[in-house]
């Protein structure tokens, strides 16, 4: 305990104070010698279980006591990691100056002990108020079998993610008042989605905008760059932004993944690239819509379709007969249940059906072969070649070559496939132009290298391609959410099973016009069911 500090405890409050050398010490140092064992040497006997409620009570007292005082290598004996949480809270001093920590105690709730921090950010004669809450889990020791907190970097502040740090003193990036494409400003504040993409592009164009750095808590980055900005000491000069977002669109689609845990949705122009909207509805914050690598499901039909017509092995009004189940090198395809066979289906029809066995027994025919898939993928669609530059981080799919069963899997979007809401939108807008253009966000004129490029499709493959999915929007499983949207409509559902998972992922995409927009809502069900209607509210307010 450092000398010069006392502890001060009333009802689940702990706070560091000046005062007399000593007080609280017996608290701090008895609460961690004794784990409940014998006297002094005596065999130390190791309890098992989860902690009970005296148990989870101590651990928590004594660790935020000693949090409270600053005194991070006792705190952090209190955990499972003690290397990790000393480090994070020896930081949260020295590296976030933050001071006159009181920390209180929430009730218990079994193992999860929930507390608020008040606090003052001190840095340079500058001063602000800090306060917010978060919470940790009591478990048991494995080799010791003491109760300790469950490390994790959400302890010191709720926005940190592991590897992740906080840090105050002159912000690395400076601040930006980011535009919408007319001109409408954009905040976190109004559109919540956007606090990660408005930090990213905070961080690469701040300076270049004509922006100022201020005096800041941040969370900082593994890589050193600047996260999200929980405090502000003293204002820094904000540079004007315009970026390619329609605020319309993007209030549409933040209304809409609201709706539905754990989804996301982008929304692209076609006749440009550029991105209209992009949302997220994320407990972890993660920008799913343009880093996510999921299996898409039956969307990947679209790329599998453009495959077959351009290697001719058939056309829109070509046959493409839907079994039952379908076998493929030992593995045995089946469709969703309740579809009836159709033997004399075409592709057309199939397609706007969702068969999943006629595409199957196709990826069989002459003169397909294990990388034919991902050759289109990449060549005619710009997918798999990981150098998009969309003018924040953005993963741009995989399509690899496979044998074997997954051969067959990838060509119905599961295997080895992994797409992302950008990447869908994006295969779509070639689906409807013949064009691949590589999404942006900001004008390309800001964007360091050479946007990533691809052949595209021709003009027979793109008519086929609209011709079914049109039908998919009018008379097939996209029918119910694209209702009332208007003839110049196309869209293609999916839904991808996920191991462990009780329901599938539901995938919809699906163009109105110049606006093409794609979504995934984890375990949603069928691809009509949750992410069709997200997509759908796009399309009605995009322009």
């Amino acid at each position: 305990m450092r000398i010069g500090v006392r502890t001060v405890i009333v009802g689940g409050v702990f706070a560091a104070m000046v005062g007399g050398a000593g007080y609280g010490t017996y608290n701090v140092v008895n609460a961690l010698n004794d784990d409940g064992g014998p006297a002094a040497g005596a065999p130390a006997a190791k309890r098992k279980g989860p902690p009970g409620a005296e148990e989870v009570r101590d651990t928590a007292r004594a660790f935020l006591t000693a949090w409270a005082e600053g005194d991070a290598d006792t705190a952090a004996a209190y955990t499972n990691d003690q290397e990790t949480a000393a480090r994070a809270l020896t930081g949260f001093r020295e590296d976030a100056h933050i001071r006159d920590v009181r920390l209180t105690r929430g009730t218990i709730r079994g193992a999860r002990v929930p507390f608020s921090v008040r606090a003052t950010v001190a840095y340079e004669g500058r001063s602000e108020r800090l306060a917010y809450s978060s919470e940790f889990e009591v478990v048991r020791g494995l080799s010791t079998g003491r109760p300790l907190v469950d490390w994790q970097a959400s302890v010191v502040h709720p926005r940190l993610h592991e590897g992740e740090s906080l840090e105050t003193g002159e912000a690395p990036a400076a601040p930006i008042r980011a535009v919408d494409r007319d001109g409408h400003v954009l905040t976190a504040k109004e559109y919540p989605s956007l606090a990660p993409v408005l930090a990213r592009l905070r961080s690469s164009y701040g300076r270049k905008a004509g922006g100022r750095p201020g005096v800041e808590l941040y969370v900082r980055r593994p890589a050193g760059g600047a996260g999200e900005t929980l405090l502000t000491l003293a204002e820094g000069r904000a540079g004007t932004l315009r970026t390619t977002l329609s605020a319309a669109a993007q209030r549409a689609a933040e209304d809409a993944v609201a709706r539905h845990p754990e989804s996301s949705v982008v929304a692209v122009k076609p006749s440009t690239g550029e991105v209209l909207a992009v949302a997220n509805h994320r407990e972890d914050g993660f920008d799913a819509a343009f880093q996510g690598e999921l299996a898409p499901g039956s969307t990947m039909k679209i790329v599998t379709a453009a495959m077959l017509i351009d290697k001719g092995v058939t056309k829109a009004g070509g046959p493409a007969p839907c079994p039952a189940t379908a076998t493929w090198q030992s593995q045995t395809f089946h469709n969703i249940k309740g579809m009836a066979p159709d033997t004399r289906a075409t592709l057309a029809d199939s397609f706007a059906r969702s068969c999943n066995t006629a595409f199957v027994k196709l990826v069989d025919e002459e003169p397909l072969t294990d990388a034919s898939l991902a050759e289109t993928a990449r060549v005619n669609f710009g997918l798999g070649r990981d150098n998009w530059r969309a003018g924040i981080p953005s993963a741009d799919g995989s399509v690899p070559a496979s044998s074997g069963p997954d051969r067959a899997a990838n060509a119905i979007g599961q295997g080895e496939v992994q797409l992302n809401p950008l990447n869908l939108a994006s295969v779509t807008a070639t689906a409807m132009t013949g064009s691949f253009r590589q999404p942006v966000l900001v004008p390309r004129s800001l964007i360091e290298g050479e946007l990533a490029t691809a052949r595209g499709l021709s003009p027979g493959t793109v008519a086929q391609l609209r011709q079914m999915m049109r039908r998919t929007a009018v008379a097939g499983t996209g029918a119910r959410a694209m209702a009332g949207l208007g003839p110049d409509v196309g869209a293609k559902t999916g839904s991808a099973e996920v191991d462990g998972q009780a329901r599938p992922n539901s995938w919809f995409t699906g163009y109105r016009g110049d606006v093409a927009a794609a979504a995934v809502a984890q375990e949603g069900g069928h691809g009509g069911d949750t992410a069709g209607p997200i997509v759908a509210a796009v399309l009605r307010s995009a322009r």
